[in-house]
């Protein structure tokens, strides 16, 4: 090329080159992990380890479209550890969710049954909808904590009436907003709906936290299950990334929708090392998590806060009415909904006063969420903080009042968006 046209093609070259990486970027990640370990509102803002990074870049690397040999270890080592024939990796649980509906269903007029505060019905944009055609039935559970067989036959369509839309798909999601559904409840619905004909699909996004609370091998709690999601960038603090287990010919259905939704990826071998790390290494840590998500449910009682969802045991209301449901007390996960009201103070007064810190906390609204990286200093900050506004309220005159008990059911996940940090 001539001294003009390699200026040209240069100065091209100079105009798309991007560097990402800040000169004071060990400085910054440093900042980060010390902001994510006094963040509360999700287990999804985990982040990798240095030691988790050096682990995924000696990852194969190969292309997933064709073959990629650490991800094809990492799919046949979850189908094996859930007792299922294959596994497929992807990279989010709402497209596994999503993929395992759209594989499951045949032909229209169909219909999913779940819960209606499931993550399928509720944080996956309609998808149910949008990429499968089908109806949802979302039921609300009487016991205020999960689905009874006696409520899946009281909602199920099995007619042969045109008018309406068959149910071929019974959907639940263990756990859900941190609670346990009991596994005798889910071999009853298990053996009704195989009885009859219809899949059952668990959304077990976070099951690692059952596993570990109950003490149960993944074989035992997944076997009633056709189809399971489980995912590894949230309670284990992998990057990014699920994988979706059943039958040899469901997951070869599954991958093919895959591309067809645009899901198929290219060199995943790091991401599928990560994800193999999390369960080697940051696994064992949910035990630790357990200790201190009861840590901050017991301190929140004492000052006399409201627990609405316990760290595992109901959805204990703040009208005080009847309970249907109690699980053991023994039983504990990470995530706790409460209500400050009845001391006189708000989510956005806890908040406000948490950012302030010389540390700030990062908080949301009705829930708290402990996760794998999680500081306990940050657990008894929060406490301080709730447990100093209460006292506040208190010299000033607060007096509660009683609620209204109607009984009319409330969600308990109460929003409120989190101020960006500086």
């Amino acid at each position: 090329m001539s001294t003009a046209t390699d200026n040209q093609l240069a100065s091209v070259l100079d105009e798309l080159k991007l560097d990402l990486i800040s000169q004071n970027h060990v400085i910054e990640n440093a900042s980060k992990r010390k902001e994510i370990a006094r963040t509360f509102i999700s287990d999804t803002i985990t982040v990798p380890t240095e030691e988790m990074y050096a682990y995924g870049a000696l990852a194969t690397l190969g292309d997933d479209v064709y073959h990629e040999p650490s991800t094809v270890a990492l799919e046949a080592h979850v189908a094996k550890i859930t007792g299922k024939e294959a596994g497929l990796f992807v990279s989010s649980g709402t497209l596994s969710n999503q993929l395992a509906l759209r594989s499951h269903l045949v032909q229209p007029p169909y219909s999913v049954l779940l819960d209606n505060r499931a993550h399928i019905n509720k944080y996956e944009a309609g998808g149910t909808a949008f990429h499968s055609g089908a109806h949802v039935i979302a039921i609300q559970p009487a016991n205020r904590h999960h689905l009874t067989l006696e409520e899946v036959k009281d909602n199920i369509i099995i007619s042969s009436d045109f008018h309406f839309a068959p149910t071929e798909v019974v959907a639940l999601e263990n756990t859900l907003n941190g609670t346990i559904m009991p596994q005798d409840e889910i071999i009853r619905i298990s053996e009704y709906v195989h009885s009859i004909g219809v899949k059952l699909h668990l959304d077990g996004a976070r099951i690692w936290h059952v596993a570990v609370e109950t003490g149960k091998p993944l074989r035992e709690l997944l076997e009633p299950f056709d189809s399971v999601s489980l995912c590894f960038s949230k309670g284990l603090g992998a990057p990014v990334g699920s994988v979706l287990v059943g039958t040899k010919d469901f997951i070869a259905k599954a991958r093919r929708f895959r591309k067809l939704f645009g899901g198929g990826m290219r060199q995943t071998g790091m991401l599928a090392a990560c994800a193999a790390y999390s369960l080697s290494h940051n696994l064992p840590q949910l035990v630790r998590v357990h200790a201190l998500a009861k840590r901050l449910q017991t301190g929140l009682e004492e000052i006399g806060v409201n627990i609405l969802s316990r760290a595992e045991t109901c959805m204990v209301r703040s009208f005080h009415m009847f309970i249907p449901y109690m699980s053991s007390p023994s039983q504990h996960s990470y995530k706790i909904f409460y209500d400050p009201s009845p001391v006189g103070v708000t989510y956005e007064e806890i908040a406000e006063r948490g950012s302030a810190l010389p540390e700030p906390l990062i908080l949301g609204g009705s829930r708290l969420v402990v996760h794998i990286q999680t500081s306990e200093e940050a657990v008894e900050d929060f406490l301080s903080v709730v447990r100093q506004l209460a006292l506040e309220k208190k010299e000033a005159g607060f007096v509660p009042t009683e609620s209204d008990a109607t009984g009319a059911f409330k969600d308990v996940y109460v929003r409120r968006a989190p101020k960006a940090t500086k």
